[in-house]
């Protein structure tokens, strides 16, 4: 396993981190899948297990993914590890509960005790605004951002982070909220973020600040592992449910843009992790990438492809047959 720090925050995680959604199982939000279906905590652990022997040591999750599920199954493996041998993150502000909104400082304080009790620790490594969404006008962006700097204080969280899901919204809210640590999607059919005039890998070298990325496997779509004349069903509440890119003419698509690269950098499943997560890696050294993960076998899989970068010309030519 390769290690990169994240900028300015000083954290030294591994290149290929975890993403824990998956793990919290099927979620709604106001009648919409927003999780996934066709986990097993027995699997979960076991893939936490065998990501702490591969040197995977960040493991990002949030207080919505299964409403806290996903929090208590990382709670169990780390009854199982020395806490300081990993970084863990979560993230507040998609479930407000009673709240007006789920950024009200009272609520974050709430959603932070609830998360270390979910988790089992007194402190957590990074703790992240999960969106930019601080109420009508912004209401309460500055009081929100007092919070986490409150929060910091007491030692109950070492780093501020920001998710957003726009390049507006990150220049909007960084300025008050002073993250050390941004997360955004991101992968090889590129985004907004690798754009000339909303360049976020750009701004965030500039500013030293640390990058996760999320989604670099494309929820499994770079990977060719969806039949076009057998498109997967997903269970409910699952948010890949309502995705249209699963849909048959999607597929047909993505493998036709996919075979070119499997000619050149290898035509096996692990040929095509391996391309995907270092395309994204390569964009940036202060950025790791956290997959999603079901099992030790998916695990096995991620960390595998680290340590393998791409050379400037194969990265070259995957944006060239993705986007050209």
């Amino acid at each position: 396993m390769e290690y990169r720090v994240l900028g300015r925050s000083g954290l030294k995680v591994s290149e290929v981190s975890l993403g824990c959604w998956a793990i919290g199982g099927p979620s709604w939000r106001d009648g919409n899948p927003v999780g996934w279906s066709g986990n097993n905590d027995n699997e979960s652990l076991a893939g936490l297990r065998r990501a702490h022997e591969l040197g995977i040591n960040h493991f990002d999750t949030a207080d919505v993914y299964g409403d806290g599920h996903s929090e208590r199954v990382i709670g169990k493996f780390l009854q199982e590890v020395p806490r300081e041998s990993v970084i863990i993150a979560s993230k507040v502000g998609w479930f407000k509960g009673t709240a007006p909104n789920a950024m009200q400082p009272i609520h974050i304080r709430h959603q932070l005790e609830q998360t270390l009790t979910n988790l089992g620790t007194d402190y957590l490594d990074i703790y992240y605004f999960h969106n930019a969404n601080f109420g009508p006008n912004d209401q309460f962006l500055e009081d929100a951002a007092e919070m986490m700097r409150e929060l910091q204080k007491e030692g109950k969280v070492r780093v501020i982070g920001q998710s957003a899901y726009s390049y507006a919204d990150f220049m909007r809210v960084c300025p008050v909220t002073r993250p050390d640590v941004l997360q955004f999607h991101y992968n090889a059919f590129g985004n907004q973020f690798d754009q000339p005039e909303t360049n976020l890998f750009r701004w965030a070298e500039e500013q030293n600040v640390g990058m996760v990325l999320f989604g670099p496997l494309a929820q499994g779509l770079l990977l060719d592992k969806f039949d076009p004349d057998n498109p997967p069903q997903f269970g409910e509440g699952d948010i890949r449910s309502s995705n249209q890119s699963y849909s048959r003419e999607r597929l047909l698509e993505i493998r036709r843009k996919l075979q070119p690269i499997k000619e050149r950098l290898g035509s096996e499943a692990q040929d095509l992790v391996r391309a995907a997560i270092q395309y994204a890696l390569a964009k940036s050294p202060n950025a790791c990438v956290i997959p999603g993960f079901k099992n030790a076998r998916q695990v096995e899989s991620n960390a595998q492809a680290a340590g393998k970068p791409l050379t400037t010309q194969e990265a070259e030519f995957i944006q060239q047959i993705l986007r050209g």
